[in-house]
């Protein structure tokens, strides 16, 4: 059987990733994990190589330095390509995208090409943000939404479930952006080239443990992505 691989970039993620890992393999038999780690100078590598011995089911991908998270992703979808996953899950190592949503990401993926772990398309279903951030996030939905049409609540989320044939078709070389912008990015790939799209609500818990990884020049980033996109495609070059 093609296994269901979750892949987690990780940057200074030791504490979290110890913990979340045998979260993730707890929900099936034939999930397997790869962290995709920017050489952390807290040992996150360390402990996932740790891990790895005790289990085949947890693979490593060592970068030499923090990069981006498009990047770390591109690398990790890659590496989960080449092991022959059916199923590729982004998720990040910080609790908040709950490792309990896999099996229903997996029940939907059955009949769609991509499934969404949403945050707004059943209200408003974020704990702990403060109000500038979650304002900041949710009229920014709203903002990609008017200027691209990607007919999503929540296209800057990053807990995703992708069939190998959606990433396949994208072709990962072809993706040029970072962050919240790398989010937006695959996700109006996905729509333009027709696949089936599925948002299924979470209950997004801000982190507890760890450093949020967003910093002004993300949010510049998804600004303007959203004008490159459209502009693309109308000239026929996505």
């Amino acid at each position: 059987m093609a296994p269901k691989i979750v892949v987690i970039p990780t940057y200074n993620e030791r504490e979290n990733i110890t913990r979340i890992v045998p979260m993730i393999l707890a929900q099936g038999g034939d999930v397997q994990v790869v962290v995709v780690d920017d050489n952390s100078p807290d040992g996150t590598g360390a402990a996932v190589e740790e891990m790895r011995r005790s289990t085949p089911h947890v693979h490593l991908v060592t970068r030499p330095r923090r990069g981006g998270i498009g990047p770390a992703y591109r690398a990790g979808f890659a590496r989960a390509l080449e092991m022959g996953a059916a199923l590729i899950v982004q998720m990040d190592a910080d609790f908040s995208h709950p490792p309990a949503v896999l099996p229903e990401f997996f029940d939907h993926a059955a009949e769609n090409d991509l499934v969404l772990g949403s945050r707004y398309v059943n209200g408003i279903t974020v704990v702990n943000w403060p109000m500038d951030r979650l304002l900041l996030s949710y009229f920014g939905n709203a903002y990609v939404r008017a200027i691209t049409g990607l007919p999503v609540r929540d296209a800057t989320g990053g807990f995703k479930c992708w069939r190998r044939e959606t990433l396949e078709a994208i072709g990962l070389e072809r993706v040029r952006s970072n962050g919240y912008a790398f989010q937006i990015e695959m996700t109006y790939r996905a729509w333009r080239k027709g696949m089936r799209i599925r948002e299924i609500p979470i209950i997004f818990m801000d982190r507890t443990v760890g450093d949020s990884k967003m910093t002004k020049r993300i949010g510049i980033e998804a600004l303007w992505i959203v004008w490159w996109l459209r502009i693309q495609d109308l000239r026929g070059k996505l």
